[in-house]
């Protein structure tokens, strides 16, 4: 199957998961501000993978500096959800790790970006393009 098909049926499948989906307003008896709330968190996690990317294509840098900018951004991750978002990374060839001595206690884990990573961040960021467009023309659409 080439990547047009591939593509295709993940789109068709990306359309059928959104047309199967309950309406906004029938997602449980929470108030607004959970949904909002719970959407936020959807969003967030959305994006989170493609940060940790853009962060370790500066430069690679151990869990506690990817947190530490996390949280200089605003955005506030803890390392409970950061480590296994680094293996998924890993186990799927996005990033690798090295281990350096340290000065101040035990050997430090460095992730690094991949020639694979590298690709990908190429393609999350014609679809952060994308996504703004998409988002800017409607906002355009409603003054």
């Amino acid at each position: 199957m080439d990547n047009y098909n591939k593509s295709e049926n993940s789109e068709q499948r990306s359309q059928t998961q959104v047309a199967s989906s309950p309406p906004l307003g029938s997602r449980g008896a929470g108030s607004g501000a959970d949904w909002g709330s719970n959407i936020k968190s959807q969003m967030r996690k959305g994006y989170l993978e493609y940060c940790i990317l853009l962060i370790l294509k500066k430069k690679p840098a151990y869990a506690s500096d990817i947190i530490a900018e996390l949280k200089e951004a605003k955005m506030i991750v803890v390392e409970g959800t950061l480590y296994p978002l680094l293996t998924r990374l890993k186990n799927s060839e996005l990033l690798d790790y090295r281990w350096e001595e340290s000065t101040q206690g035990p050997p430090r884990k460095y992730y690094e970006v991949t020639p694979k990573g590298e690709q990908f961040i190429l393609e999350l960021d014609a679809a952060w393009q994308e996504i703004n467009s998409v988002i800017d023309k409607i906002k355009e659409n409603q003054d």
